[in-house]
């Protein structure tokens, strides 16, 4: 039986340059989803808590303190710890020293980026990855192209015109699920996507789960993607 993680890491220290000027006083995790009144990271705790977890660690950086003020300030569904990076340590640097704070070192957890704004079932995920017996999980999406495409024949006539498509490539949704063995594989610095994960890669203890059929997913990067997140979430919610 699958022993579903209850501890999580969310690393939240991006500065956030292209969501200027929404970030010029607040990191990334922190900007509103317009028509919620609620930030990007305030989601991800609540669904988090509605997965099973009940203590996440926050990695912070870029102003760390309108983070800490908000989460010490909120009504949270569960426990959250903050650290903060002394000196930059790079992202698996980074998300090392995060999940050195978890409170159950020895158990798995899951990770998220801190601008990722989604949808659907983390305990699903995690049977995946206990089923495939991996190391490491990651959560796979199919964005959707942002350009019009156009479809053709053999011969070259234009049979259709198909409106921001999905993509044929699926990509790192930025949300995971780590075995406890994970943590002291990450390198004290550097970046884990160009070392751990491709050592994992090579010897088939890396995993990558599709996000189910209808699931949503969004990485919040522009003001654009601000923009769109909401208008989809009114959609659905009407």
């Amino acid at each position: 039986m699958t022993a579903f993680p209850t501890q999580a890491v969310i690393l939240a220290g991006g500065q956030g340059s292209r969501l200027r000027p929404y970030t010029d006083d607040r990191p990334k995790p922190m900007v509103e989803i317009p028509g919620t009144g609620t930030p990007i990271i305030g989601h991800q705790l609540a669904w988090l808590a509605e997965e099973g977890v009940t203590d996440a660690v926050v990695s912070c950086g870029h102003l760390a303190d309108v983070l800490e003020e908000w989460l010490a300030a909120a009504e949270l569904p569960l426990r959250v710890t903050t650290v903060v990076e002394k000196e930059p340590l790079g992202r698996g640097g980074g998300l090392k020293y995060a999940a050195t704070h978890l409170p159950h070192p020895d158990q798995p957890w899951y990770a998220t980026n801190g601008d990722i704004w989604t949808r659907f079932s983390l305990r699903e995920m995690a049977e995946f990855h206990a089923e495939r017996d991996a190391v490491a999980t990651l959560a796979l999406a199919r964005p959707r192209i942002p350009w019009g495409a156009v479809e053709t024949d053999e011969f070259g006539h234009v049979l259709d015109f198909i409106e921001a498509p999905p993509s044929p490539y699926l990509i790192n949704a930025g949300v995971y699920v780590f075995s406890s063995e994970f943590t002291g594989l990450l390198p004290d610095r550097g970046d884990h996507e160009r070392t751990t994960f491709p050592r994992l890669a090579r010897e088939r203890r890396l995993a990558g789960y599709p996000l189910p059929h209808g699931a949503y997913w969004r990485a919040i990067d522009t003001a654009k993607d601000l923009m769109e997140a909401a208008k989809e979430l009114a959609s659905r919610a009407g």
